[in-house]
Order: structure tokens, then C-alpha cells, then sequence
């Protein structure tokens, strides 16, 4: 499967994970102390505070996390495909998560906790739009997958069995770019706070642009080789003698 993904899906996967430590970050530094963009932490959290009778703080939680399955929700009804595919709705699915990170930044500011459940949405929008339902190949907003399927190749090749190196080269691409988006968040944090966020709702939004033409300039290009192959097709039916000769094509 990893050999399917195309090269501008790893650029976008780096560019992503990246933007998905920086939001991350601002998470866990806010006023919330709270994970975004993975929901691990926060369904253990949530049966601690329900353990220990901390209803209002359960209740937050719980939003938090179906805000997460909202935002998957979301994009897999945009897109409606589940295999990774040039020219599918993900640029409007990246408009949507830069438009939802706009917006917690701005409520962040005033300490609402709706910011931290509109930040969760954006990041349950990219994780299901960047992986496949057919054995997940590419998480960008959470590293837990990457780490197993490094510490797995490692065992395979103690074991002296092949390894995928795709895959390798994959998850340390993840894990670096989650990594830096981190550290650059929370640096971002000192000084900018909560409009750290801006950071990352920004380049979402650039992603999503760039996506676009990418995928117009693609599809105009398929459509003009189409094009082309049809014509001279034709051009072969009513001329035979028009396409290059038996002595010519052998040289």
C-alpha cells in the first residue's frame, strides 16, 4: 500500500504533521493543558474524571473528543472516497480545517472552551482525510503508529527478515516534522500565546491552495494527453497512412 502514495503526498504529510505539532503544542500549553490532536490522553482523562466524581471537567472532555469524531465525520463525507487519490476534495477539506483554526485561535484569546473543541475538529479533519481506511497508511496528528511500526521493522530485521525501508522513511518523516511543528509552537508561544495559532491556521490554508493547483494543473494536463490520443485516432481511422510507417518505427 505505502507504494501507492505519490511524492507530493509525502510533501503534504511533512507539511501537515508539522502543522499538527504546532497545534498540538498551543494545546497543551493553554489554559486547558489539554492534547488536540490525538485522542489517547483525553479518553484516559476522561474515565479519571469521571472516577473521581469531576463531572464539569468530564463533560469537557467528552466534547473535546466528539468534536475529534465530528471533524472525521466531516471529511469523510466531503471526500467519500477512503483510498488516497490526486484530485479528490482534499483542498476543501484543508480550507475548512484553516477556517475552524481561525476561529480557535480567536476564541482561545478569551479563554473559551470551545476553541480547544473547534482545534479538535480541525485536527479529527486532517487525520481522516490524510489516512486510508484500508490499513491506515499516513497519520499526521498522532505519532503512536509511527513509533510501532518502527519498533516492528526493528524486530523484523534483528529477526533477519526484510523491512520495508517506504515505511521506515515514512514514520521518521512523520515523527520529525510532528516534532518540529512542536518545538516551533511552543517557541511560538512565549511571545505570540494563543495567536500562535494563526501559525498553523495560515499555512493549512496555503497547503489547501497549493493542493489545488497542483490537482488543476494535473487534471488539465491528463486531459490534454486524452485529448491529444483521441485525435489521433481519429486522424489514424480516416488516415491509416498518417501514423509512421512499418520501415520507420522499426529504425
Amino acid at each position: 500500500m505505502i507504494d501507492r502514495l505519490e511524492r507530493w503526498a509525502w510533501t503534504a504529510g511533512a507539511l501537515l504533521a508539522c502543522i499538527a505539532g504546532m497545534v498540538n503544542a498551543v494545546g497543551f500549553m493553554s489554559y486547558d493543558h489539554q492534547a488536540v490532536t490525538h485522542m489517547t490522553g483525553p479518553t484516559t482523562m476522561l474515565g479519571i474524571a469521571i472516577a473521581g466524581g469531576d463531572n464539569s471537567n468530564a463533560l469537557r472532555i467528552l466534547l473535546l473528543l466528539l468534536s475529534f469524531v465530528a471533524g472525521a465525520v466531516a471529511s469523510g463525507f466531503i471526500i467519500r472516497q477512503s483510498t488516497l487519490k490526486l484530485g479528490r476534495r482534499y483542498g476543501g477539506v484543508l480550507l475548512l480545517e484553516s477556517i475552524l483554526l481561525f476561529i480557535a485561535a480567536a476564541l482561545m484569546q478569551t479563554h473559551h472552551h470551545s476553541g480547544c473543541y473547534l482545534a479538535s475538529a480541525a485536527a479529527g479533519l486532517q487525520n481522516a482525510m490524510a489516512s486510508t481506511y484500508s490499513g491506515t497508511i499516513l497519520r499526521t496528528t498522532h505519532l503512536t503508529g509511527m513509533f510501532n511500526d518502527l519498533g516492528a521493522s526493528l524486530g523484523h530485521w534483528l529477526r533477519g527478515i526484510e523491512v520495508d525501508r517506504r515505511r521506515i522513511k515514512l514514520s521518521f518523516v512523520v515523527i520529525g516534522s510532528f516534532f518540529s511543528g512542536g518545538l516551533l509552537g511552543a517557541l511560538a508561544f512565549r511571545t505570540l500565546e494563543y495567536h500562535t495559532l494563526y501559525i498553523p491556521a495560515v499555512l493549512t490554508g496555503a497547503v489547501a491552495l497549493a493542493y489545488t493547483c497542483y490537482a488543476h494543473a494535473a487534471k488539465k494536463k491528463i486531459s490534454l494527453q486524452s485529448v491529444t490520443y483521441s485525435l489521433n485516432d481519429a486522424l489514424l481511422r480516416l488516415h491509416p497512412g498518417f501514423g509512421p510507417r512499418d520501415d520507420e518505427s522499426t529504425r
